[in-house]
C-alpha cells in the first residue's frame, strides 16, 4: 500500500528566544505566497500576552499568538486556531493562562504545565494535520531553544514536535546578541544524535556590517556540526515596523525618539503583565508622534499630551504596580492638568473606581481600587468576550475595526457616553466610556488605532494643527514585502524548499 503523500514542511528552531524566528517565518510566508505556493504557518506552542482572534476549527472564534496572525497575513490567509493550538499567557512570575485550540482551558504554573504537556501533544498533531491538509508547504516555528534539555521530557514546542511530526529543522542564531558560534555549536552539542540528524542547516540573523567578516566562522561551524549555512541575514531596520511578538522585543521599540520636537507626545507605563501592546504600533509610526514606554521606577513625563494604558493579563496586579511606581498619582495629576488619558481593555478597567474579581479569574479573589477617572466599575467574569468587531466613533464619525478579547463586564454612568458604537445584527451597541469633557476615555476594542481616519482625527484633538495622514495597513504590507525581498536576497530559499520537500 502506498503511504499518503506528506505535505512539505520545515521547522525553524532557535538558539534562544527572540532570535528572529517569527519574522523569518513571516518573511518566507510572504515570499512563497508571492510565488504562488499555498503556504501555511504553524507554531505548536507559544507564550505571549499578545494575541489575536482566529477562526476556530469547529465553530466560533478562538485566539492565537499575535505572531501567527501576522504570519497568516503574510501568507494571504485569515488567522486560524490550528496555526497555534497551544498558547500560554503569563499572569504571574510562575503561572499562566492556558489556551488550547483557541479557548481558555484554565491556569497552570510552570511545574503543572510541564506535567500536562504530553497530554497536549495529540491535539497539537491533530491541529497540524488539519492545517497541512491541502497545503503546498507548512512553515513551523519553534519556541525558545531545543537546547533546554532539562525541559525536553514531553516537549511539544521544539524537537518533541519535530520528532512526532517527522519534520526537518533549520536552526536560527542571532549574532546581534553575541556568541552566535557558541550558540549554534552548543545547541548541536546538547542534542542527542537522532535530534542532531534533523538539523539540516542554519541561518545567522541580524548581522550588522560586512557579512564577509563571518566567512571564516562558517567552516568552524560546519566542522563541529556538519550543518551548512543557509544564509547570513543582515540587520533590517524596517523589520521594526512589524508587530513584535512579546515583551522581549520592547526594550528599544518605544523609546520616545524625537520627543522634544514631536507635536504629540504619548507616554505609556510599562505594566508588569502588559498585553496586546501592538495597539501602540499605529500611533508610534505616525511621523508627528513620539511614543515612550516608561519603565518601572521612572516618572511619567509631565509634558505628555496623552497617557495611554494598554491591556493587561492581570488587571488588579498591574493596578497595584501602578500605585507602587507612583504612576497612579502622576496620571491623576496629569488628568487634573488637562492631559488626555486613554485605556484599552485592562487599561480601560483601571480608569474606573473599582475592579472586582470575586471568582479569582486573574489571581486571588478580591477587589482593587482603580484610578477613579471614569465613573465606572468592572466585575471580572469567567466568560471571555472574543470576536472581531467593526463600528464607528460617535465623536469623529470615523469607521473602526478591531477585536474584543477580555474577561469582565464594565458598567456605570460614564458608559452612557461610549467611546465607540459597535456594529450589531440589528442596532449598534455601545462600547467603552468617556468623561464629560471627553479627555478621559476607554474601550474594550483592541486595534482601534489601526483605523487611519479615526487615528488621525483622534490625534488632531491633541494637536489641532496636525495635517499629516498615514496609511497603517499599507505600511504593514510594505514592511512584509521588504522583509520577503530581504530574505530572498540573503537566504538560500530554494534550498529551504528542497529541505521541506526532502529532495
Amino acid at each position: 500500500m502506498t503511504p499518503p503523500m506528506r505535505t512539505p514542511a520545515v521547522m525553524f528552531q532557535g538558539t534562544g528566544s527572540d532570535v528572529g524566528k517569527s519574522l523569518i517565518v513571516a518573511g518566507l510566508s510572504r515570499l512563497f505566497a508571492r510565488q504562488g505556493i499555498s503556504v501555511r504557518p504553524f507554531k505548536p506552542q507559544n507564550m505571549s500576552n499578545n494575541a489575536a482572534p482566529a477562526i476556530s476549527h469547529d465553530t466560533g472564534w478562538g485566539e492565537i499568538g499575535r505572531a501567527q496572525a501576522l504570519q497568516a497575513r503574510a501568507a494571504g490567509l485569515a488567522p486560524h486556531t490550528d496555526m497555534n493550538p497551544v498558547l500560554l499567557k503569563p499572569q504571574s512570575d510562575i503561572g499562566a493562562q492556558l489556551v488550547v485550540n483557541g479557548r481558555v482551558s484554565g491556569n497552570a504554573d510552570a511545574r503543572a504545565y510541564h506535567a500536562l504537556k504530553p497530554s497536549l501533544l495529540p491535539g497539537v498533531l491533530d491541529a497540524y494535520d488539519r492545517l497541512a491538509d491541502g497545503a503546498d508547504l507548512v512553515l513551523i516555528e519553534g519556541a525558545g531553544s531545543p537546547a533546554e534539555v532539562n525541559l525536553r521530557a514531553g516537549d511539544i514546542a521544539n524537537m518533541g514536535f519535530a520528532e512526532a511530526a517527522d519534520v526537518p529543522v533549520v536552526l536560527v542564531g542571532d549574532i546581534e546578541r553575541g556568541g552566535v558560534i557558541a550558540a549554534l555549536v552548543g545547541t548541536w552539542e546538547l542534542l542527542p544524535p537522532d535530534e542532531r540528524a534533523r538539523l539540516t542547516g542554519f541561518i545567522v540573523n541580524r548581522f550588522r556590517g560586512d557579512p564577509g567578516l563571518f566567512d571564516d566562522a562558517l567552516p568552524i561551524i560546519r566542522e563541529r556540526t556538519g550543518m551548512k549555512a543557509l544564509g547570513i541575514l543582515p540587520w533590517l531596520e524596517t523589520a521594526r515596523d512589524l508587530p513584535a511578538e512579546d515583551t522581549a522585543s520592547l526594550a528599544d521599540r518605544y523609546d520616545g525618539a524625537g520627543w522634544r520636537a514631536a507635536d504629540i507626545k504619548i507616554a505609556v507605563p510599562r505594566l508588569p503583565r502588559i498585553a496586546n501592546f501592538d495597539d501602540l504600533d499605529p500611533l508610534a509610526a505616525e511621523p508627528d508622534v513620539a511614543l515612550r514606554l516608561v519603565e518601572p521606577g521612572e516618572a511619567l513625563p509631565p509634558d505628555a499630551n496623552l497617557l495611554l494604558l494598554c491591556g493587561s493579563k492581570s488587571t488588579r496586579g498591574d493596578m497595584a504596580a501602578m500605585r507602587e511606581n507612583g504612576w497612579a498619582d502622576q496620571i491623576e495629576a496629569a488628568a487634573r492638568r488637562g492631559a488626555h488619558v486613554v485605556g484599552i481593555c485592562g487599561g480601560y478597567q483601571m480608569l474606573g473606581h473599582r475592579i472586582a474579581d470575586p471568582k479569582g479569574i486573574e489571581g486571588q479573589p478580591g477587589a482593587t481600587a482603580g484610578l477613579g477617572l471614569l465613573d465606572i466599575e468592572t466585575a471580572m467574569t469567567d466568560e471571555k468576550a472574543l470576536a472581531p468587531v467593526t463600528g464607528t466613533s460617535p465623536v469623529t464619525g470615523d469607521a473602526i475595526s478591531g477585536f474584543e478579547m477580555h474577561m469582565g463586564d464594565t458598567a456605570g454612568p460614564d458608559t452612557a457616553r461610549p467611546m465607540l458604537a459597535i456594529d450589531g445584527p440589528d442596532t449598534p451597541r455601545p462600547d467603552g466610556a468617556r468623561s464629560t469633557d471627553g479627555r478621559i476615555c476607554g474601550t474594550y476594542v483592541h486595534g482601534v488605532f489601526a483605523a487611519d481616519g479615526f487615528r488621525h482625527n483622534f490625534l488632531k484633538r491633541l494637536y489641532p494643527a496636525r495635517s499629516v495622514g498615514f496609511a497603517w495597513n499599507q505600511h504593514i504590507d510594505v514592511a512584509l514585502d521588504r522583509l520577503a525581498d530581504h530574505i530572498e536576497e540573503h537566504i538560500d530559499t530554494a534550498r529551504i524548499l528542497e529541505i521541506a520537500r526532502r529532495t
